[in-house]
């Protein structure tokens, strides 16, 4: 083992994962890059929707995005400096996509901001006392070997197709139920690619895929930054401006959120106000004890599975997960992010979550909780200095998930397909979350078809009893709606 250069190497086990300082802050500013976004789409999503009572978060009969930015920049920022010092692994967290949406437009329409927020507390609380008492991280050691690869694996084939779609590559049909595919190549799906921003974002992907096969060291955060010149030039010639601007139609061919051109002010000071503003029991009176106990669920199971793929994936892809398929420190991982569920409600930014992008750092050679920290202290900085985020548009950043996505992909040689008992469930997981759009539903699938097939086939001893436990969970969790219904739950 190599001996640790200083304390700070002996406390991050730099030397002993084959890291340097170097490759840990690349690694670090890739993951920030690649996660930026977050800061500006997390406002346009809990930030322009209002709650039962007309209100939008922070008060007031209209949006306040620079709240819910700086709050979101300030938890993600702590959360991630955290996962660094305790957990000591390159995983960065922020706003959980997906669970924001389901909190604005699935709870805060029901009650106010504050009790849908208490909700979200609740969650980050009950899952943290699962990871105490260890059963979050029983679970995690129940899972197959290969069923972990397999999640592994499905979430490269997620981040690629996120990549791809949200650099516009590969675009939504308008109106998927005149046709038979849900998405094509190129604007409104007609199989040509069109638009400036396409274009960057294929150069970067070409940049990107030629200096990884060289073996460039910085590859990726090398990409990410000379296409966002690319993109501040092309923006500066062209003026496309954004896809959707008010007063003016949708110009599907413009940039798809954030506009590369060097910001009016670098620098404006954070409100953090936004921090607290949560009532912990309010929901329960205002929708029903069962009502509110069905969403805390709902919350929990999603936050719970996505964690652990994102952990087995990216933990795999950064050579963190043993030959037993165990993650070092795990306890510690999760209890950091049980925490940033209760804290992003807390802070009134919805659950915080591990984040799969936290891969796009691993490709660029981290492997400790040094580059965590790095990314947390880029997070607190662009508290204040927001403007300086909007610099890299998605289709300069969206190349990096698409090469990590590659990268992760070449673990399914580990995968024994001879072995339908396996395969079958390995072979839903994997395409399962690309075609939901949802870690947790192939989770989900891979887990029940694992057990029925081992039941089916008489060799319920093989099942560890807590994967019958999850199994259930989950059969619940794809029959939630029917549920509801039978119960009387709207």
């Amino acid at each position: 083992m190599t001996k640790p250069l200083n304390p700070l190497d002996r406390f991050f086990f730099i030397s002993a994962r084959g890291s340097t300082i170097g490759q840990e802050v690349r690694g670090g500013f890739a993951t920030f890059f690649t996660m930026a976004y977050i800061v500006v789409l997390n406002p346009i999503i809990i930030g322009t929707a209002a709650d039962k009572t007309g209100q939008f978060l922070g008060g007031g009969e209209a949006p306040n995005l620079p709240l819910v930015a700086a709050a979101t920049a300030f938890v993600a920022g702590i959360l991630t400096i955290a996962m660094g010092v305790f957990g000591r692994v390159p995983f960065a967290l922020a706003a959980g996509l997906g669970l924001n949406a389901f909190v604005a437009f699935g709870i805060a329409n029901q009650m106010s901001w504050e009790s849908a927020m208490g909700l979200v507390v609740l969650e980050g609380i009950v899952i943290a006392i699962l990871v105490v008492t260890g059963f979050r991280t029983a679970v995690f050691h129940a899972i197959p070997a290969q069923l972990k690869t397999a999640i592994s694996v499905g979430i490269g084939l997620f981040i690629a197709l996120i990549g791809f779609v949200d650099a516009g590559f590969v675009r939504r049909i308008p109106d998927a139920s005149n046709t038979t595919v849900p998405v094509k190549l190129g604007v409104a799906g007609n199989g040509s690619l069109t638009g400036w921003p396409t274009f960057v974002f294929v150069i970067g992907l070409l940049i990107m895929a030629f200096l990884v096969a060289r073996k460039v060291k910085g590859a990726i955060l090398l990409g990410i930054v000379g296409t966002t010149v690319l993109a501040i030039v092309v923006e500066a010639i062209a003026k496309l401006g954004p896809q959707v601007a008010e007063g003016k139609p949708a110009n599907p061919d413009a940039w798809s959120l954030i506009v590369p051109a060097w910001p009016s002010k670098v620098f404006e000071l954070p409100d953090l106000s936004l921090l607290g503003r949560f009532d912990l029991l309010g929901g329960f009176a205002q929708i029903g004890g069962l009502a509110a106990v069905m969403f805390v669920f709902t919350l929990m199971l999603a936050d719970f599975f996505d964690t652990m793929g994102t952990i087995v994936g990216v933990g795999r892809q950064a050579g963190l997960v043993g030959p037993d398929g165990t993650v070092e420190r795990t306890r510690e991982i999760l209890l950091v992010d049980s925490l940033a569920a209760a804290a992003g409600g807390a802070a009134s930014v919805s659950s915080n979550t591990t984040y799969v992008e936290s891969a796009a750092g691993v490709g660029e050679g981290a492997r400790t909780g040094l580059a965590s920290v790095v990314t947390g202290l880029l997070f607190l900085l662009a508290m204040f200095f927001a403007p300086l985020t909007e610099i890299v548009p998605f289709e300069a950043a969206t190349p990096a998930l698409v090469i990590v996505g590659f990268l992760m992909m070449t673990q399914i040689k580990e995968i024994d397909f001879s072995d339908f008992e396996i395969a079958i469930p390995a072979f839903l997981t994997i395409v399962l979350m690309p075609f939901t759009y949802s870690i947790t539903a192939g989770i989900g699938a891979g887990f029940v078809s694992f057990i029925a097939i081992k039941a089916f086939r008489g060799k319920i001893r093989e099942i560890h009893p807590l994967m019958w436990i999850v199994g259930v969970l989950f059969v619940v969790y794809f029959t939630l709606e029917p549920i509801k219904s039978l119960l009387g739950v709207g």
